[in-house]
């Protein structure tokens, strides 16, 4: 798990109630969120697919291609998240080079989960 603890003193955290949308497949992607506490579902096709937990990330794939979302993000529990819009996201990418790599890190293990789930239908 990447550390994201640069944002666990964010004054921009917000509260979210269990069962909270934070976002539906095919919506449009202007933020994405780091779990401060409590865990979030993403979900495929009604299917869970990964639990963010603590110290996680979520909805980043929108702010990287400008394309819709291509999930849907539910609080499995109550929520704080810090939510990063695009111009943030920017800042981040330039100003703290691990925060790329993390983002990357991230990504590339969800890719690698997916592939496992995918073979194992197969």
């Amino acid at each position: 798990m990447p550390d994201l603890s640069m944002f666990a003193n964010t004054s921009d955290i917000r509260d979210y109630p269990a069962g909270h949308c934070f976002f539906s497949t095919h919506d449009v992607g202007d933020v994405m969120y780091v779990v401060v506490s409590g865990e979030v579902d993403i979900l495929i096709r009604d299917t869970i697919v990964e639990t963010v937990s603590v110290g996680g990330l979520f909805g980043e794939m929108a702010l990287i291609d400008n394309r819709k979302r291509s999930a849907e993000a539910r609080a499995k529990t109550a929520v704080e998240a810090a939510p990063i819009d695009r111009a943030q996201f920017l800042y981040l990418v330039k100003t703290h080079p691990n925060f790329s790599i993390e983002v990357m890190t991230v990504m590339s293990e969800r890719l690698r989960l997916l592939d496992e789930m995918i073979y194992e239908r197969g």
